[in-house]
């Protein structure tokens, strides 16, 4: 038996099921919190759809960032990054004219400007106004720039990956720099939504600049396997859409436990029961079911 925090009702958990108890005291089902990585390419073309947008939550720090990359000349960031001198000089011009001012001309929604592998299992743009409004709530983008993003907070084009060591402030990495303000934002977000179960759709590289010992929450990280030679395997681009298709699929279905990611069934992708654990789902995908 499992209790959560803060006197809500009790969760129960067996092998393969877990029972979401209706909140009589609130009025209104419990929901899990999803989080997804950030991508590297971009999409800032303008949208067809009205947006009820709203700002980061962690300007202060972002902004501390951008002081900080704005003495980077294109050479430095070239190196730090690791990317090419095209894409170290259009970096070097973003945080030139990063802004204060976030405004349609130079922001765009989160959910709508990110443009990875992730982000076209999500499909943003066939998502309708009702599920955008749910993801706004129950579901939070780990960024190296901006922190903790929600779906329909404004985002200045940017590139800085969670796992770069850019020292700043008596710091050696991004990870040092974000420390536990990841994490206690996080808290307050699971706490707001409803449930203390959060899905872990992020890479590696993102999560790990969650403090685990320091979440108020039971973590559940789906996998995703493709059978290759017989073997089943975590084949990189494969996951990643995968991830994105399961984001997806727990907006536009509302689901409130874990037991319901089992139905998930999207581009081939099957539940099974004898790889998965309780916070560890698998799902698999048969070699005659991978798109050629």
């Amino acid at each position: 038996m499992w209790r959560k925090n803060n006197n809500k009702p009790e969760t129960t958990y067996s092998r393969n099921v877990t029972i979401v108890l209706f909140d009589y005291r609130v009025g209104f089902i419990e929901f899990m919190l999803l989080i997804v990585s950030p991508a590297k390419n971009l999409n800032y073309n303008k949208l067809d759809r009205a947006l009820e947008t709203g700002m980061p939550r962690m300007l202060a720090q972002t902004e501390a960032l951008v002081e900080r990359c704005r003495l980077l000349s294109p050479a430095d960031l070239s190196s730090l990054m690791k990317i090419s001198d095209k894409l170290a000089l259009l970096n070097t011009e973003r945080f030139q004219s990063f802004s204060s001012d976030f405004t349609k001309e130079n922001a765009k929604a989160a959910l709508f400007a990110f443009n990875g592998d992730v982000y076209a299992g999500i499909d943003a743009n066939s998502l309708t106004e009702d599920d955008v409004a749910f993801a706004q709530t129950h579901m939070r983008i780990l960024s190296g720039l901006y922190g903790l993003l929600r779906p329909l907070d404004k985002m200045q084009a940017y590139r800085l990956e969670m796992g770069t060591k850019l020292a700043i402030n008596g710091h050696h990495n991004l990870y040092q720099f974000w420390g536990d303000q990841i994490t206690t934002l996080l808290n307050e977000d699971i706490a707001n939504q409803g449930d203390n179960i959060l899905v872990n759709l992020a890479s590696i590289e993102y999560f790990s600049s969650i403090n685990e010992n320091a979440l108020d929450a039971m973590i559940v990280q789906p996998q995703f396997k493709d059978q290759k030679k017989g073997q089943f395997k975590t084949i990189s681009f494969f996951a990643k859409k995968a991830r994105g298709l399961m984001a997806r699929y727990i907006i536009q279905n509302r689901l409130s436990d874990v037991a319901q990611l089992q139905a998930f069934n999207l581009a081939g992708y099957q539940y099974s029961d004898e790889m998965s654990t309780p916070t560890k789902p698998v799902f698999i995908r048969y070699e005659k079911d991978i798109p050629r």
